[in-house]
């Protein structure tokens, strides 16, 4: 079974940190794009930041560019979002997710594994 699992979400004050992390079993994505997706209450998915198969790569919504990461090792067939600087306004559930090609875009319809959501709420 494949199975894409977020972690390391939490509740943080505007200007702290937090990690995330996305661990895929069942398959490698090795070969694959993935990507961050967000969704706050009452608002539509959007992506946050996406990279390409190898990290070579990586692309951010405007909204957290300067202040988030994206990663990967595909040794441990993980990815990584650093969140710096938080705002009250990145408070969503995040989503990690993996498309078929080795370089996607922001179109979350062409993502076709999904994790089931981690939330991060930040306080002002």
């Amino acid at each position: 079974q494949v199975r894409l699992v977020e972690s390391g979400g939490g509740l943080v004050q505007a200007g702290g940190s937090l990690r995330l992390s996305c661990a895929a079993s069942g398959r490698t994505f090795s070969s694959n794009a993935m990507g961050w997706f967000r969704q706050a209450p009452g608002k539509q998915r959007e992506g946050v930041a996406r990279i390409n198969w190898n990290g070579g790569s990586t692309y951010y919504a405007d909204s957290v560019k300067g202040r988030f990461t994206i990663s990967r090792d595909n040794a441990k067939n993980t990815m990584y979002l650093q969140m710096n600087s938080l705002k009250p306004e990145d408070t969503a559930v995040y989503y990690c997710a993996a498309a078929p090609s080795s370089n996607e875009g922001w179109d979350s319809s062409y993502y076709n594994y999904w994790g089931q959501g981690t939330q991060v709420t930040v306080s002002s």
